[in-house]
């Protein structure tokens, strides 16, 4: 019997699981929570586990090895570190406009009146000198046992800049942590195969608490969020993909897995592991750049929660409090969306923290957030999945335009092979 489940695919493995958690949700409702919630949750902990060393591993055997290189190291980092920056922010803007549009076009919110909802305390929004100047760690270790990992990753950086600097100094130093970079990709394949076991758990705890019915009232808003969403994963990523000459097709099937697991965990720092270990085994992006471009998109890049959500969720909340929005509150929005991710980066909660910094800015009533706290998991699936497309097109783009891309990748045609030399 083992050896038959062993050819089922890892696809369709996950499917039946997500099939088998809901059935078992809708049949014994919260009595299945104390079963559910600890599978769920046991395997949210050991994803979680591998980012702060994986992150640290990653990034510094990445530095080291751009400061080896024959081509001018620093100056490629940088230069890749622009391109990448820079994507970031046109790949936001596109995303909150269409996030932006369906609102403005489909109205959420108009005739709805008298949700049950329970006051939420407002997330303390850090200024961005506090969110730069929390950065720099008092105690790095202290920064690994909390999950800090913008804090990591610029400890991993001056590690892997020293480590480059001094050269044949530090071979042995260098060795092992290139090493360690390995064996953190080695468990990182290990635990994704227990994806169908936590996806089980996880929407199976997400339908148990919520059930269906409570549902109904916000039913079209959920589908608006998950409309744009969809617009990006299948119609924009795709045609930024084929501007730059690479299949769609080969992309996709490579970060599915990064995909499930995003979607279900709802975290990117915790699907991290999962994002990096599909873009460099799957899409075969150079693990230098990789390695330091996708730590750093887990923290600020933020299509779905940073942008379509937010864009739709203030629309919503307008109408339902009864305000005109006027062009100015909607390139308010717009602004505070696109940037308000680079300033919050690293902000736990960070599509609440989105939402607040976007009604602040625009005006709007921060009451509003509480309409939406008994969907947030919900909607948090479908944001984190776009989170993380985003977060890996990205370096595939970057990546593409910089010849990096690995003649063996699933993302280039025969064609494309010959421009990417």
């Amino acid at each position: 019997m083992l050896k038959a489940l062993g050819k089922v695919p890892f696809w369709l493995k996950t499917v039946i699981a997500f099939a088998a958690g809901i059935a078992v949700a809708l049949i014994w409702g919260e009595a299945a929570l104390p079963v559910l919630d600890p599978i769920g949750n046991t395997f949210v902990k050991a994803i979680k586990m591998l980012v702060a060393p994986l992150v640290f591993f990653t990034i510094a055997a990445s530095i080291a090895r751009l400061g080896h290189s024959e081509d001018s190291g620093g100056g490629r980092a940088v230069r890749l570190g622009v391109y990448t920056i820079g994507w970031f922010m046109v790949t936001s803007a596109i995303a909150v406009s269409i996030g932006l549009a369906i609102g403005i076009y489909f109205q959420p919110g108009q005739g709805i009146a008298h949700l049950p909802f329970e006051a939420q305390p407002v997330k303390d929004i850090p200024t961005p000198v506090e969110v730069v100047t929390g950065i720099v760690p008092s105690n790095i270790f202290q920064s690994f046992a909390e999950g800090k990992v913008l804090s990591i990753v610029l400890f991993a950086i001056l590690v892997g800049a020293a480590l480059g600097a001094l050269g044949q100094k530090t071979r042995e130093l260098s060795t092992l942590v290139e090493q360690g970079s390995q064996v953190m990709f080695k468990l990182t394949r290990w635990i994704i195969q227990l994806t169908p076991i936590g996806v089980f758990g996880l929407i199976g705890s997400v339908v148990a608490s919520h059930g269906l019915e409570s549902l109904r009232p916000l039913i079209p808003y959920i589908g608006l969020v998950y409309l744009g969403c969809l617009t990006l994963i299948f119609i924009v990523y795709p045609t930024l993909l084929k501007l730059h000459g690479l299949r769609v097709t080969g992309f996709y099937k490579g970060i599915f897995t990064a995909q499930q697991t995003a979607f279900f965990t709802c975290s990117s720092i915790g699907t991290l592991p999962v994002s990096l270990q599909v873009a460099v085994d799957n899409l075969k992006l150079p693990s230098s750049y990789a390695g330091f471009a996708l730590p750093l998109g887990a923290n600020m890049k933020m299509d779905g929660c940073g942008a379509i959500y937010p864009a739709i969720s203030s629309v919503f909340i307008a109408n339902y409090f009864g305000i005109e929005l006027t062009t100015s509150h909607y390139v308010i929005i717009a602004l505070s969306s696109i940037l308000g991710s680079l300033a919050t980066a690293g902000v736990p909660g960070v599509a609440t923290v989105m939402l607040t910094v976007t009604l602040s800015a625009a005006g709007l009533p921060l009451e509003g957030i509480a309409l939406l706290a008994a969907i947030d998991r919900i909607l948090d699936m479908m944001r984190t999945a776009t989170n993380v497309t985003s977060q890996i097109l990205v370096p595939t783009l970057v990546s593409r335009e910089n010849g990096l891309i690995e003649a063996g990748s699933p993302l280039l045609t025969g064609s494309a092979k010959s421009l990417a030399g």
